[in-house]
């Protein structure tokens, strides 16, 4: 009875450890920044969160100032220019940008990061315009073909189409 008993407890303890790490693997995806030329940039990291998601960046080897970026709508960070990402997360068309817009449906917008003058930028940024997973009627960056956040070369306006202005993607990372 004893040994029976200390199989059940083991049982128990293992499946109640191995749950919270089940249940995180699957509210995180994570990736890693690339520049132009395939080098190492960074890490990002999307947490689901209610009502949206949280993006944790950290970047190096950037050009100092501010730079748009976005969530892509495709998983895939094909250098030199990152095209293969796509365009911004959406689900509905035509997609009007701008944070500033009253009526933008661009989902992959996201405010604008800093970059000092050491090249390199940690933040995190709050979205509710997507979800990590398909729920709440948001589009999920985990779809069939997955997504891409990508860092332009300059500050996102909130404005202009289709990309605020924020020129050529310098950065990119897939997310797992």
């Amino acid at each position: 009875m004893i040994f029976s008993k200390f199989k059940l407890t083991a049982a128990l303890a293992f499946g109640v450890m191995a749950l919270p790490a089940i249940a995180i693997a699957a509210d995180i995806a994570n990736g890693n920044l690339i520049g132009t030329d395939g080098s190492t940039r960074g890490t990002v990291q999307v947490t689901d969160a209610p009502g949206g998601v949280l993006l944790r960046i950290e970047a190096q080897g950037l050009t100092p100032g501010w730079h748009g970026i976005h969530f892509h709508e495709k998983g895939n960070c094909g250098v030199p220019k990152f095209t293969d990402a796509g365009a911004h997360v959406h689900t509905v068309k035509p997609v009007l940008h701008g944070l500033m817009n009253a009526g933008a449906n661009d989902a992959g917008d996201l405010p604008n990061i800093y970059v000092g003058e050491n090249g390199k930028a940690t933040v995190e940024l709050y979205s509710t315009l997507v979800s990590l997973n398909p729920k709440g009627g948001r589009p999920p960056l985990l779809d069939a073909d997955g997504a891409a956040v990508v860092i332009h070369t300059k500050p996102d306006d909130y404005r202009t189409q289709p990309i605020g202005g924020s020129g050529d993607r310098v950065a990119c990372a897939i997310l797992h």
